[in-house]
Protein backbone atom coordinates (compact mmCIF):
# COMPACT_ATOMS: atom_id res chain seq x y z
CA UNK A 1 0.00 0.00 0.00
CA UNK A 2 1.44 3.12 -0.93
CA UNK A 3 1.54 6.20 1.60
CA UNK A 4 -0.97 8.02 -0.89
CA UNK A 5 -3.68 5.63 -0.49
CA UNK A 6 -3.19 5.20 3.50
CA UNK A 7 -3.86 8.62 3.52
CA UNK A 8 -6.96 9.07 1.29
CA UNK A 9 -8.80 5.94 3.23
CA UNK A 10 -9.80 7.92 6.27
CA UNK A 11 -11.46 10.84 3.96
CA UNK A 12 -12.94 7.75 1.85
CA UNK A 13 -14.60 6.17 4.78
CA UNK A 14 -16.07 9.30 5.50
CA UNK A 15 -17.58 9.61 2.66
CA UNK A 16 -19.50 6.83 2.39
CA UNK A 17 -20.60 6.58 5.58
CA UNK A 18 -21.47 10.20 4.92
CA UNK A 19 -23.55 8.81 1.73
CA UNK A 20 -25.09 5.91 3.50
CA UNK A 21 -26.86 8.58 6.55
CA UNK A 22 -28.16 11.27 3.66
CA UNK A 23 -29.43 7.68 2.06
CA UNK A 24 -30.69 6.56 5.49
CA UNK A 25 -32.34 9.53 5.67
CA UNK A 26 -33.73 9.91 2.31
CA UNK A 27 -35.69 6.64 2.80
CA UNK A 28 -36.99 7.91 5.89
CA UNK A 29 -38.40 11.23 4.65
CA UNK A 30 -40.18 9.31 1.41
CA UNK A 31 -41.40 6.21 2.80
CA UNK A 32 -43.51 4.98 2.32
CA UNK A 33 -44.20 5.18 -1.34
CA UNK A 34 -46.28 2.14 -1.83
CA UNK A 35 -48.45 0.16 -0.19
CA UNK A 36 -47.74 -2.11 2.99
CA UNK A 37 -48.23 -6.05 3.65
CA UNK A 38 -49.33 -6.89 6.97
CA UNK A 39 -48.79 -10.63 6.99
CA UNK A 40 -50.47 -12.28 9.98
CA UNK A 41 -49.85 -15.72 11.38
CA UNK A 42 -53.60 -16.45 11.87
CA UNK A 43 -56.74 -17.13 9.72
CA UNK A 44 -59.17 -14.02 9.12
CA UNK A 45 -61.64 -13.48 11.70
CA UNK A 46 -59.63 -14.69 14.79
CA UNK A 47 -58.39 -12.66 17.28
CA UNK A 48 -55.00 -11.25 15.75
CA UNK A 49 -56.68 -10.53 12.56
CA UNK A 50 -58.87 -8.54 14.25
CA UNK A 51 -55.91 -6.62 16.37
CA UNK A 52 -53.99 -6.88 12.87
CA UNK A 53 -57.11 -4.88 11.26
CA UNK A 54 -56.89 -2.02 13.58
CA UNK A 55 -53.76 -1.29 14.03
CA UNK A 56 -53.72 -1.54 10.26
CA UNK A 57 -56.41 1.04 9.54
CA UNK A 58 -54.87 3.13 12.17
CA UNK A 59 -51.54 3.30 9.81
CA UNK A 60 -52.90 3.29 6.74
CA UNK A 61 -54.40 6.67 8.12
CA UNK A 62 -51.32 8.18 9.06
CA UNK A 63 -48.75 6.89 6.28
CA UNK A 64 -51.40 7.56 3.76
CA UNK A 65 -50.72 4.25 2.28
CA UNK A 66 -52.91 1.09 2.25
CA UNK A 67 -51.55 -1.23 4.89
CA UNK A 68 -52.47 -5.02 3.21
CA UNK A 69 -53.31 -7.50 5.83
CA UNK A 70 -52.45 -10.98 4.40
CA UNK A 71 -53.77 -13.72 6.18
CA UNK A 72 -50.81 -16.65 6.28
CA UNK A 73 -52.52 -19.20 8.39
CA UNK A 74 -50.55 -22.61 9.50
CA UNK A 75 -47.60 -24.48 10.62
CA UNK A 76 -48.23 -22.76 14.02
CA UNK A 77 -46.94 -19.47 12.78
CA UNK A 78 -44.19 -20.58 10.71
CA UNK A 79 -45.13 -20.25 7.36
CA UNK A 80 -46.09 -16.39 8.27
CA UNK A 81 -43.16 -15.93 10.01
CA UNK A 82 -40.10 -17.08 7.22
CA UNK A 83 -41.90 -15.30 4.93
CA UNK A 84 -41.16 -12.05 6.56
CA UNK A 85 -38.05 -13.12 7.82
CA UNK A 86 -37.02 -13.34 4.00
CA UNK A 87 -38.56 -10.66 2.95
CA UNK A 88 -36.84 -7.17 1.54
CA UNK A 89 -35.74 -4.84 4.75
CA UNK A 90 -37.11 -2.29 3.09
CA UNK A 91 -40.76 -1.29 5.56
CA UNK A 92 -43.03 -2.93 3.60
CA UNK A 93 -43.86 -6.12 4.70
CA UNK A 94 -44.11 -6.31 8.35
CA UNK A 95 -45.23 -9.37 10.73
CA UNK A 96 -48.32 -9.42 13.11
CA UNK A 97 -46.69 -12.32 15.08
CA UNK A 98 -48.61 -13.97 18.08
CA UNK A 99 -47.38 -15.64 21.21
CA UNK A 100 -46.77 -18.74 19.39
CA UNK A 101 -43.86 -16.86 18.07
CA UNK A 102 -42.01 -16.84 21.41
CA UNK A 103 -42.91 -20.72 21.81
CA UNK A 104 -41.90 -22.02 18.43
CA UNK A 105 -38.08 -22.02 19.06
CA UNK A 106 -38.27 -24.43 21.84
CA UNK A 107 -40.66 -26.57 19.74
CA UNK A 108 -39.01 -26.57 16.57
CA UNK A 109 -35.14 -26.82 17.22
CA UNK A 110 -34.91 -26.58 13.05
CA UNK A 111 -37.31 -23.74 12.69
CA UNK A 112 -36.35 -21.87 8.84
CA UNK A 113 -35.53 -18.66 10.31
CA UNK A 114 -33.99 -17.35 13.20
CA UNK A 115 -36.11 -15.79 15.32
CA UNK A 116 -34.19 -12.80 16.99
CA UNK A 117 -31.48 -12.79 14.35
CA UNK A 118 -33.64 -12.32 11.20
CA UNK A 119 -35.78 -9.85 12.78
CA UNK A 120 -36.53 -6.60 14.27
CA UNK A 121 -38.69 -5.79 16.80
CA UNK A 122 -41.25 -2.86 16.64
CA UNK A 123 -43.58 -2.97 19.25
CA UNK A 124 -45.69 -5.10 21.18
CA UNK A 125 -49.19 -4.02 20.24
CA UNK A 126 -51.86 -5.88 22.46
CA UNK A 127 -51.98 -8.19 25.07
CA UNK A 128 -54.32 -9.92 27.23
CA UNK A 129 -54.44 -12.45 30.32
CA UNK A 130 -55.30 -16.32 29.82
CA UNK A 131 -58.14 -17.05 31.46
CA UNK A 132 -58.73 -20.36 33.57
CA UNK A 133 -62.16 -21.60 32.79
CA UNK A 134 -64.12 -24.38 34.07
CA UNK A 135 -66.80 -26.53 33.35
CA UNK A 136 -70.05 -25.50 35.35
CA UNK A 137 -70.60 -29.09 35.97
CA UNK A 138 -67.12 -29.09 38.00
CA UNK A 139 -67.91 -28.43 41.38
CA UNK A 140 -64.65 -25.92 41.89
CA UNK A 141 -64.84 -22.19 42.30
CA UNK A 142 -61.60 -21.24 43.05
CA UNK A 143 -57.71 -22.41 41.51
CA UNK A 144 -57.03 -23.81 45.37
CA UNK A 145 -60.47 -25.90 44.61
CA UNK A 146 -59.00 -26.99 41.68
CA UNK A 147 -55.79 -27.81 42.65
CA UNK A 148 -57.56 -30.24 45.86
CA UNK A 149 -59.07 -32.05 43.33
CA UNK A 150 -56.48 -32.90 40.82
CA UNK A 151 -53.83 -33.99 43.52
CA UNK A 152 -57.33 -35.93 44.96
CA UNK A 153 -58.10 -37.31 41.86
CA UNK A 154 -54.81 -37.69 39.86
CA UNK A 155 -55.25 -38.25 36.14
CA UNK A 156 -59.22 -37.88 36.16
CA UNK A 157 -59.80 -34.32 35.46
CA UNK A 158 -58.60 -33.17 31.53
CA UNK A 159 -58.11 -30.10 29.87
CA UNK A 160 -58.45 -28.94 26.38
CA UNK A 161 -56.24 -27.01 23.56
CA UNK A 162 -56.52 -26.15 20.48
CA UNK A 163 -53.65 -28.41 19.11
CA UNK A 164 -50.74 -30.25 20.31
CA UNK A 165 -47.74 -27.40 20.42
CA UNK A 166 -50.40 -24.58 21.24
CA UNK A 167 -50.24 -21.77 23.13
CA UNK A 168 -53.17 -22.87 25.51
CA UNK A 169 -51.34 -26.54 25.57
CA UNK A 170 -47.91 -25.09 27.28
CA UNK A 171 -50.18 -23.01 29.65
CA UNK A 172 -52.00 -26.02 30.85
CA UNK A 173 -48.46 -28.11 30.92
CA UNK A 174 -46.92 -24.63 32.88
CA UNK A 175 -49.97 -25.02 35.48
CA UNK A 176 -49.52 -28.84 35.75
CA UNK A 177 -45.77 -28.25 36.75
CA UNK A 178 -46.36 -25.47 38.82
CA UNK A 179 -49.31 -26.68 41.26
CA UNK A 180 -47.75 -30.27 41.00
CA UNK A 181 -50.88 -31.63 39.71
CA UNK A 182 -51.41 -33.93 36.56
CA UNK A 183 -54.44 -32.57 34.41
CA UNK A 184 -54.39 -34.86 31.45
CA UNK A 185 -54.18 -32.62 27.94
CA UNK A 186 -56.33 -33.24 25.50
CA UNK A 187 -55.93 -31.74 22.28
CA UNK A 188 -58.64 -30.37 19.64
CA UNK A 189 -57.86 -29.29 15.95
CA UNK A 190 -58.68 -25.82 16.80
CA UNK A 191 -60.48 -23.97 20.21
CA UNK A 192 -63.84 -23.85 19.35
CA UNK A 193 -63.75 -27.63 19.12
CA UNK A 194 -62.25 -28.05 22.68
CA UNK A 195 -64.52 -24.88 24.46
CA UNK A 196 -67.82 -27.07 22.75
CA UNK A 197 -66.25 -30.08 24.30
CA UNK A 198 -66.02 -28.13 27.67
CA UNK A 199 -69.22 -26.29 27.77
CA UNK A 200 -70.41 -29.74 27.52
CA UNK A 201 -68.86 -31.19 30.31
CA UNK A 202 -66.72 -33.55 28.23
CA UNK A 203 -63.74 -31.75 29.40
CA UNK A 204 -63.06 -30.35 32.40
CA UNK A 205 -60.82 -27.32 32.13
CA UNK A 206 -59.15 -25.16 29.73
CA UNK A 207 -56.89 -22.17 29.75
CA UNK A 208 -58.75 -19.51 27.08
CA UNK A 209 -58.08 -16.20 25.53
CA UNK A 210 -60.47 -13.67 26.74
CA UNK A 211 -62.18 -13.32 23.06
CA UNK A 212 -63.12 -16.85 22.81
CA UNK A 213 -64.92 -17.08 26.07
CA UNK A 214 -66.15 -13.88 27.31
CA UNK A 215 -69.39 -14.57 26.15
CA UNK A 216 -70.11 -18.27 27.71
CA UNK A 217 -68.46 -16.72 31.07
CA UNK A 218 -71.29 -13.65 31.03
CA UNK A 219 -74.06 -16.48 30.48
CA UNK A 220 -72.95 -18.60 33.10
CA UNK A 221 -72.13 -21.42 30.53
CA UNK A 222 -68.99 -21.77 31.35
CA UNK A 223 -67.27 -20.33 35.22
CA UNK A 224 -64.22 -18.20 35.05
CA UNK A 225 -62.00 -19.34 38.54
CA UNK A 226 -58.76 -16.95 37.52
CA UNK A 227 -56.81 -14.83 35.01
CA UNK A 228 -52.90 -15.45 34.63
CA UNK A 229 -51.72 -11.77 34.57
CA UNK A 230 -49.94 -9.96 37.12
CA UNK A 231 -53.33 -8.19 37.48
CA UNK A 232 -56.95 -8.63 37.17
CA UNK A 233 -58.23 -8.01 33.65
CA UNK A 234 -60.06 -5.33 33.28
CA UNK A 235 -63.20 -7.63 31.70
CA UNK A 236 -63.02 -9.73 34.62
CA UNK A 237 -62.91 -7.43 37.44
CA UNK A 238 -64.31 -10.06 40.44
CA UNK A 239 -61.79 -12.33 38.97
CA UNK A 240 -58.59 -12.84 41.06
CA UNK A 241 -55.64 -13.86 39.06
CA UNK A 242 -53.66 -17.30 39.56
CA UNK A 243 -51.12 -15.58 41.76
CA UNK A 244 -53.61 -13.82 44.07
CA UNK A 245 -54.86 -17.54 44.27
CA UNK A 246 -52.48 -18.89 46.08
CA UNK A 247 -49.46 -20.21 43.05
CA UNK A 248 -46.91 -17.34 42.94
CA UNK A 249 -45.23 -16.79 39.70
CA UNK A 250 -47.56 -18.27 37.42
CA UNK A 251 -48.70 -16.12 34.69
CA UNK A 252 -49.69 -16.52 30.95
CA UNK A 253 -50.03 -13.49 28.46
CA UNK A 254 -52.05 -13.96 25.20
CA UNK A 255 -49.73 -11.16 23.03
CA UNK A 256 -49.52 -9.79 19.50
CA UNK A 257 -46.29 -7.71 18.15
CA UNK A 258 -44.95 -6.42 14.82
CA UNK A 259 -41.83 -7.22 13.49
CA UNK A 260 -40.05 -6.45 10.40
CA UNK A 261 -36.95 -8.73 8.27
CA UNK A 262 -33.70 -7.43 10.30
CA UNK A 263 -31.41 -5.06 8.67
CA UNK A 264 -34.74 -2.92 7.98
CA UNK A 265 -33.33 0.51 8.66
CA UNK A 266 -33.65 2.37 12.06
CA UNK A 267 -35.44 5.44 10.37
CA UNK A 268 -38.37 3.17 9.16
CA UNK A 269 -38.38 1.39 12.85
CA UNK A 270 -39.05 4.48 14.71
CA UNK A 271 -41.36 5.85 12.03
CA UNK A 272 -43.73 2.95 12.62
CA UNK A 273 -43.47 2.86 16.60
CA UNK A 274 -43.74 6.36 16.53
CA UNK A 275 -46.96 5.69 14.77
CA UNK A 276 -47.70 2.60 16.36
CA UNK A 277 -47.86 4.45 19.92
CA UNK A 278 -49.82 6.85 18.74
CA UNK A 279 -52.71 4.76 17.55
CA UNK A 280 -52.49 2.82 20.92
CA UNK A 281 -53.10 5.60 22.44
CA UNK A 282 -56.35 6.61 21.33
CA UNK A 283 -59.67 5.96 23.13
CA UNK A 284 -61.65 4.41 20.59
CA UNK A 285 -59.15 1.82 19.97
CA UNK A 286 -58.52 1.28 23.52
CA UNK A 287 -62.38 0.88 23.74
CA UNK A 288 -62.22 -1.75 20.74
CA UNK A 289 -59.53 -4.17 21.74
CA UNK A 290 -60.93 -3.69 25.60
CA UNK A 291 -64.30 -5.14 24.43
CA UNK A 292 -62.57 -7.81 22.47
CA UNK A 293 -60.48 -9.06 25.87
CA UNK A 294 -57.18 -7.20 25.03
CA UNK A 295 -55.44 -4.25 25.95
CA UNK A 296 -53.62 -1.57 23.30
CA UNK A 297 -49.79 -2.06 24.33
CA UNK A 298 -47.12 0.27 23.02
CA UNK A 299 -43.65 -1.09 24.04
CA UNK A 300 -40.41 0.17 22.85
CA UNK A 301 -38.33 -2.01 19.78
CA UNK A 302 -36.22 -2.49 23.00
CA UNK A 303 -38.54 -3.46 25.49
CA UNK A 304 -40.25 -5.94 22.75
CA UNK A 305 -37.00 -7.43 22.35
CA UNK A 306 -36.23 -8.58 26.23
CA UNK A 307 -40.00 -9.43 25.96
CA UNK A 308 -39.14 -11.91 22.75
CA UNK A 309 -36.26 -13.28 25.03
CA UNK A 310 -37.81 -13.62 27.78
CA UNK A 311 -40.66 -15.47 25.98
CA UNK A 312 -38.54 -17.77 24.34
CA UNK A 313 -36.32 -18.55 27.87
CA UNK A 314 -39.36 -19.78 29.97
CA UNK A 315 -40.89 -21.80 27.40
CA UNK A 316 -37.50 -23.80 26.50
CA UNK A 317 -36.99 -24.19 29.75
CA UNK A 318 -40.67 -25.57 30.47
CA UNK A 319 -40.87 -27.95 27.09
CA UNK A 320 -37.32 -29.24 28.31
CA UNK A 321 -38.73 -29.97 31.79
CA UNK A 322 -41.58 -31.78 30.11
CA UNK A 323 -39.83 -33.38 27.77
CA UNK A 324 -42.03 -32.31 25.18
CA UNK A 325 -41.69 -32.96 21.29
CA UNK A 326 -43.53 -32.62 18.11
CA UNK A 327 -42.77 -33.88 15.56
Amino acid sequence: MTTSSRRFRPATSVAVFGCLLLSTAAVAQTYPIKPIRMVVAQSTGGNADFIARIFAQGLSDRLSQQIVVDNRAGGAGIIAAEMVARASPDGYTLLLAPTSFGINPALYPKLPYNPQRDFAPVSLLAASSAVIVVSPALQVKTVGELIAMAKAQPGKLHFGSSGIASANRLAGELFNSMANVNIVHVPYKGAPTAITDLVGGRIQVMFASPPSIMALVRSGKLRAIATAGTKRAAQLPDVPTVIESGLPGYQNTIWQALLVPARTPQAIISRLHKEIADIAKQPDVRERLLRDGSEAIASTPKELGEHLTDEISRWTKLVKSIGLKVD
